[in-house]
């Protein structure tokens, strides 16, 4: 499943609108390498596993039916902590809103569902935004995938 992941986008929803894969599979195998990374990287502060696998499921089943699919049918994707998505935590790394569910859905999360998007966690960041080398989260230090001394973000080198 490792070789799904190398996929460009545009590949991953083609491939699910076609039948040639299902959302399920590609969401299956993003957790799966999640949770093999994660306890090196640090990047998200909460899966959503169970709400990415039914959303996925139900892209399935509208291309069952033979259902319009969106642009992005089956892609899975991570919500920086600051993008709002209803009903779901939404804390901007920090520990003053530890806890908070969005009451409201960001714009760009609603476009990007419209599409077919499938949300898998919400990813760390510094608090609040309060910076750019995702080092200043109240929660942990997220670590740059290809190595893992530097930070993602900023120019750390």
């Amino acid at each position: 499943m490792s070789e799904l992941l190398e996929l460009p986008v545009e590949a991953i929803a083609a491939a699910v609108r076609g039948g040639e894969l299902t959302a399920l599979q590609m969401v299956e195998a993003s957790l799966q390498r999640i949770g093999e990374v994660e306890p090196r990287l640090g990047a998200f502060l909460g899966l959503e596993s169970d709400e990415a696998l039914q959303a996925a499921a139900a892209i399935d089943e509208r291309r069952r039916r033979g259902e319009r699919l969106g642009r992005l049918a089956g892609v899975p994707i991570a919500r920086k902590d600051n993008l709002g998505l209803s009903g779901r935590r939404t804390g901007c790394a920090s520990r003053i809103l530890e806890g908070y569910v969005s009451p409201l859905t960001a714009t760009a999360i609603e476009r990007l569902i419209d599409e077919d998007a499938v949300f898998v966690g919400r990813t760390n960041m510094d608090e609040f935004a309060m910076g750019s080398s995702c080092e200043n989260s109240a929660f942990q230090t997220t670590r740059n995938p290809w190595d893992t001394r530097l930070t993602p973000g900023g120019s750390s080198g």
